[in-house]
């Protein structure tokens, strides 16, 4: 199982993504924020950069429903930054998106989504893999997108089993992924509402085990990627593997690398998370202009991070009325305070 992390418009950008990388090292590939036009902002320019995402696998995303702006996208991506693949946003539900048939509006138009990629796969010379809901207003029909998914040669599919209406509030549904778990031809990841290790089993057990991308997961608790790595290799293996591997002085690929780094990465501790929230405070101080700004990216993160805290609530309302910075990390140091669970 490979563990991904979401495109999270405004939330996972490159300098969340390089201070959780540092702190929990969990995810086998980041996914960008979306990128819709062919001339990209300073923000989206310094979002992809490869020397702001060293030592990642990071896959940018595209949204639009112009396949010539799509293959214009996709081939600057390549030529001035070096990524060879790219993934195709078919399930953002925002309404300044989706009803203009873009995101997860593309749903609704089948005919239109053929012919674009028909385009985009005859006329791009890199590997694309796509990120779809499972309809528009309803499930029904998600056979034959997947039928239609099965046509050309993704990389892979990532499903958010919910539909455009649901937005994030429904319930996501297993019955819908369900059929892309039994009628695609493609490598499936699942998406959303995991947010414990019980929720990454049940997809496992469920659904023989796809990868798995979580964005609201990881925000709510940055170790949980660690945590359902400990747990499926067992966490006395796995910490005897990196043992053995580090008294062999051998590093190793893939998941076997991710053990040599054990010890460093699995703190679960909360004096663990308060140094990632401080480091990635400091971060946004650098990259961005005034307290208000890395106050508001603060804010949005606890908006999230404070149910982990059995007085979660209460910890949230000091946190947003944090008027400086100084005010924030002064939270930041009491927070113990408001019951942090492991």
């Amino acid at each position: 199982m490979n563990l991904y992390l979401a495109p999270m418009e405004g939330i996972t950008g490159h300098v969340f993504r390089n201070v959780y990388h540092h702190y929990y090292d969990g995810a086998d590939k980041y996914f960008s924020p979306y990128i819709s036009h062919r001339n990209f902002s300073a923000r989206e320019r310094s979002d992809i950069l490869p020397e702001n995402n060293r030592g990642m696998v990071l896959i940018p995303q595209i949204l639009t429903n112009h396949a010539d702006e799509f293959i214009d996208i996709a081939h600057k991506l390549k030529e001035e930054y070096g990524y060879g693949e790219v993934n195709l946003n078919l399930g953002c539900p925002s309404p300044t998106v989706a009803p203009k048939n873009r995101g997860a509006g593309f749903l609704r138009v089948p005919d239109e989504l053929r012919l674009f990629l028909d385009d985009i796969f005859d006329k791009s010379d890199v590997k694309i893999s796509v990120k779809t809901r499972t309809g528009y207003e309803n499930h029904e029909g998600f056979d034959r997108i997947i039928e239609l998914f099965n046509e050309y040669p993704l990389t892979e599919l990532i499903v958010h089993p919910r539909c455009r209406e649901d937005y994030y509030a429904r319930p996501v549904s297993k019955e819908a992924y369900a059929i892309a778990a039994e009628n695609s031809r493609h490598h499936l990841c699942y998406n959303g509402d995991v947010y414990t290790v019980e929720d990454a089993e049940a997809i496992t057990l469920g659904f023989g085990s796809p990868d798995i991308m979580c964005g609201r997961g990881i925000l709510t608790d940055p170790a949980l990627f660690n945590r359902i790595r400990m747990s499926i290799a067992g966490e006395q293996a796995f910490l005897g593997k990196a043992k053995e591997a580090h008294t062999a002085g051998k590093l190793k690929t893939g998941a076997q690398a991710r053990v040599l780094e054990t010890e460093k990465h699995a703190d679960l501790s909360e004096k663990h998370l308060k140094a990632f929230v401080r480091e990635l405070c400091d971060a946004y101080q650098e990259d961005l202009s005034g307290d208000k700004n890395v106050l508001f990216k603060m804010k949005e993160l606890y908006f999230y991070l404070s149910s982990r805290y059995e007085k979660g609530e209460k910890l949230l309302k000091k946190v947003r009325k944090c008027q400086t910075v100084a005010d924030f990390k002064s939270v930041l140091m009491e927070s113990g305070a408001y019951g942090y669970r492991a």
